[in-house]
Order: structure tokens, then sequence, then C-alpha cells
């Protein structure tokens, strides 16, 4: 079983500093190495048979810079630059599988096939991650201070214990705007990851619609009331942003500015993770099974709820709810979203509605909210729900109408 816990960093001003450094050094070798990728895709990107004379000379083809040709260089890099030589070897070999990642994923794509866009350099203040791939032994966490390769002990708020047979495999170091975190990736072999074999049926399932009036709608008539943390700071960032905007480029006071607007979005940001946590427990204490639509969410996210949408978080929400039902042996299902809000969720009649209607009425008699009324179809689609003889007939009259 893997786990990542996220503690806080209290590192001396001299740490800090060894840190900023280590940063920037990564950021300089992840363009360079990024670029020797591009430079041999410009260069070799034709076929032999297919080269132009004129647009490019006919020469022997360069070696591809591979993942393990780019780490072997790493020695030439640090006898050009001594201040390598201070960071710890896996560190910075890190940093070429990071690039190797991001490149592969642009040219081959990902398990699913998809291809990402074209890698970017990072600029200054961009890389904000240090990785330490080596295993951390359990004596160099000692109290509220953990032991770091080539940095020594570092101040740790511990404010939940590691669990008991637990290994720390690795350990991340990340700048964030109000501080250092580090994340600690720990595994224990020993406890085997949850697989369900929950079958959804309609007692023990669940089904959710998402959406921007209440952030969820349970098929128990239950509502989760959304909380539009971007829209309630949106005077305050404003405010910052504007005064941001009045500064000097290059100046101490421009710095403080950019601090102030990035520490106001990453509390928004930390606000409504917090609420996606506690909404995903809640739920899984209710069901074994939940069921939601298996939304195109970027593409909504294109159009002129995008500000709405996004504050909203769906992606996130949906992200962390299929995580925290894995660990706790529950079933996340997916449905097809075609329909939802239009049929009846007892007779399986279409009732046409627009946007603006918000609630639900069928000549047989059901009568619900537009929400609730889908999240009960969302169920139904999950769970197998059978459809009467009686409904049946309803659903063809309305249809002849």
């Amino acid at each position: 079983m893997r786990l990542a816990y996220q503690y806080r960093l209290r590192p001396t001003k001299q740490q800090i500093a060894t840190l900023e450094n280590w940063l920037e050094l990564c950021r300089r070798q992840y363009n360079y190495r990024l670029a020797e990728r591009f430079n041999w895709y410009l260069e070799n990107r034709c076929d032999i048979d297919k080269c132009s004379i004129i647009s490019c000379s006919i020469a022997p083809l360069k070696d591809k810079p591979s993942y393990y040709s780019q780490k072997r260089d790493l020695t030439n890099t640090k006898a050009l630059f001594s201040d390598y030589k201070d960071i710890p070897s896996h560190t910075l070999q890190d940093v070429i599988a990071g690039v190797e990642k991001t490149f592969d994923r642009c040219l081959k794509g990902d398990s699913n096939g998809k291809r990402s866009g074209r890698p970017r350099f990072k600029g200054k203040g961009r890389y904000r991650s240090l990785t330490f791939p080596d295993p951390i032994k359990p004596e160099h966490v000692q109290g509220k201070f953990i032991q770091l390769p080539k940095i020594g002990k570092v101040k740790m708020i511990l404010h939940r214990p590691i669990p008991d047979g637990f290994k720390i495999k690795t350990a991340t170091i990340t700048c964030k705007a109000d501080g250092w975190y580090i994340s600690l990736s720990l595994e224990d072999v020993t406890v085997p990851s949850l697989k369900t074999d929950v079958t959804p049926t309609p007692d023990n399932t669940v089904g959710i619609d998402m959406g921007l009036k209440s952030f969820l709608v349970t098929s128990d008539n239950q509502e989760v009331q959304i909380p539009q943390h971007y829209r309630k700071a949106e005077k305050r960032l404003k405010r910052l942003q504007r005064q941001l905007s009045r500064r000097k480029k290059g100046s101490k006071r421009r710095q403080k500015s950019i601090k102030r607007v990035a520490r106001t979005h990453l509390k928004v940001a930390n606000q409504r993770k917090d609420f996606h946590y506690k909404t995903a427990i809640w739920l899984i204490n209710q069901s074994q099974v939940i069921a939601h639509e298996n939304l195109n969410i970027k593409g909504l996210a294109k159009s002129m709820l995008a500000k709405s949408i996004t504050d909203a978080g769906w992606g996130q929400f949906l992200q962390i709810l299929n995580t925290k039902a894995a660990s706790a042996g529950c079933l996340v299902v997916a449905v097809n979203p075609n329909g939802t809000s239009q049929e009846c969720s007892d007779c399986g009649a279409t009732v046409p509605k627009v946007l603006a209607d918000r609630w639900h009425s069928c000549q047989c008699g059901a009568s619900y909210d537009r929400d609730h009324n889908a999240a009960r179809n969302i169920k139904h689609r999950a769970a197998g729900h059978p459809v009467l003889q009686s409904s049946v007939n309803v659903r063809r009259v309305a249809g002849s109408r």
C-alpha cells in the first residue's frame, strides 16, 4: 500500500539559501536537457528517404538523447560546473527523469494514448520541487527533525505520526507561496492495496448530480451547498493585482506584491481542496457505491460558465473521490450523462426542459427538483433499474404526442 503525507518545514536561513540555490541549478539543468532533446528532434525529424536537400543537409543522424545518456553526461556537468557537486546525484537524475517523462508524453502520449502539449522551458522561479528518490531510514526522522542528504536536520511540523510499518520511499521538498513543505511517499508491502468487488445495486448505490446552483445533490435529496471560494476572494484579488500592476518591474516592492497575490491564490486552492476532501469522505460514509456523470469537464470549462465551473473544481473533486474510495474499499461509477435531466426517474419518459426550468413534473405523477431527478437517474443507470411495463407504455404515449 502506498500513501503520501505532506508536512510543513521550518528550515533555517542557511538551509533556505541552499534549497533555493539547488532549485535554480536544477531549473537550468532541466532546460538544458530539454533543449538537447528539442535540437535532436529538429535536426532528425525528416526521414532519410524524404529529406530535402534544400531545407536541410544530408548528414548522419545524431544519437538520440535518452535518460541513460543524459545521466552519464552529468559527470561532465559536474566537472564544468562545480556547484552541481553539492546536489545529491539521485536528485539530479530525477530532473532528467522529469524531462524524459514530459518529452515522451508529447511525442508518444500516456498509457491511454493521449498526447500532451509541447514541453515548455522553466522560467526563473517556476521550478519549485526537489526529489530525493533514495529511501529515508526510520532513524532519519527524529522527533521534530528529518535528516536529508547534504542538508542535515531540518525542522518538520509532524502534525500526524507516520503509520507503523510504513517505509519512507521518497521525499519531495516543495516551495510554495507560504513556505516550504515536504511530501513523504510511504509504502508497506504487508498491507495489500484494497480492491473492491462490490456490485452496484439499488440498495448500496447513491447517485450524485454536480452543478453550480448546488455543488451536488444526492439521489436521497441531500444537498451540499457550493462554497464559491474564488468568488469570495475576487474582491481582495482585484485590489492586490491592481497594486501589483503599479509596481516597478524588478523592484522589491513588486516581489512583495507577487507573494501577496500568490498567497491569496494558494489560500483559495487550499480551501477548495479541504472542502473536496470533507465532501468525499462524507459521501463514502453514505454508501458503498457512488455514481456520477462522466462529464467533459475540460470542454465545459471553455463555455460561458468557465469561471464558476473552475471555482467548483469538479475534476479535482472526482479525483479525490476516486482515491479515497479506493482506500476505503468503495466503488465509484461514471455513467453516461446524456438525458439525465430530461428523463423521468420514475417512469423513464422524456420531459423536455431548458436550463431555467428547475422543477421536474411528469404526467406519471413524479414531481422532483431538477437536480434530485437527475441524481436518481444517475443512480438507476449505475445500479440497473428495471422499467415496469406500465412505464414503457407511458414512454410510448409521451413519445407519440
